[in-house]
């Protein structure tokens, strides 16, 4: 197994999960395709340290590729964290993104930290629970796998950067992980 930094952190993004391609799913549990899991764990159980701290989301997407990567690698067991989720997008989840309004996108990128797209969660409420997972990883002495979804992953990866609250969409990180990929984030101070 490789090494890894003692306060390295792994974003593992779930596998694709079954639900139709342009359809806002959020904090919707849906199941992910099994043989994209097994490809994803796969090739997370190549990469991860042995003894890792695992957390998942508890949506099932993100459960099954923790149980099947455990399966391959029996040094590792994982907990459930629900600050893991996905963003809530409240009345647009299970809507297609290209039906939603443009004016309710247009409200949101106007106030982007602020308004609870949807109706139910704000990307502030997000940045401040996927910062308090971060900041407990900071006291642990393991290296940290996270299993979760894009919206956290995002955060994360201003987390890392010390960034604890994003005023504006272009703040907020294009760049994020195919289906079933890791990452390395740094443990910085935030």
């Amino acid at each position: 197994m490789p090494a890894a930094p003692r306060m390295g952190l792994w974003l593992v993004r779930h596998a694709q999960p079954l639900v139709a391609q342009g359809v806002c799913y959020g904090v919707t549990d849906v199941a992910a395709d099994t043989t994209d899991t097994v490809r994803a764990a796969t090739a997370a159980a190549a990469l991860l340290p042995v003894g890792a701290c695992l957390l998942t989301s508890p949506l099932q997407r993100c459960e099954q590729l923790a149980k099947t990567l455990c399966a391959l690698r029996p040094d590792l067991t994982y907990a459930q964290d629900a600050r893991l989720v996905e963003m809530n997008f409240g009345c647009w989840e299970q809507h297609r993104w290209d039906a939603i309004p443009r004016a309710a996108f247009d409200q949101w990128m106007a106030d982007f930290g602020r308004h609870a797209f949807g109706g139910v969660e704000t990307v502030d409420a997000l940045m401040q629970r996927v910062g308090a997972v971060w900041d407990e990883g900071l006291e642990r002495s393991v290296p940290q796998v996270w299993i979760t979804h894009a919206g956290v992953i995002r955060a994360a990866t201003l987390i890392a950067q010390g960034v604890r609250q994003v005023t504006s969409g272009e703040q907020w990180p294009r760049d994020v992980l195919a289906f079933g990929e890791c990452r390395v984030a740094s443990h910085a101070p935030g």
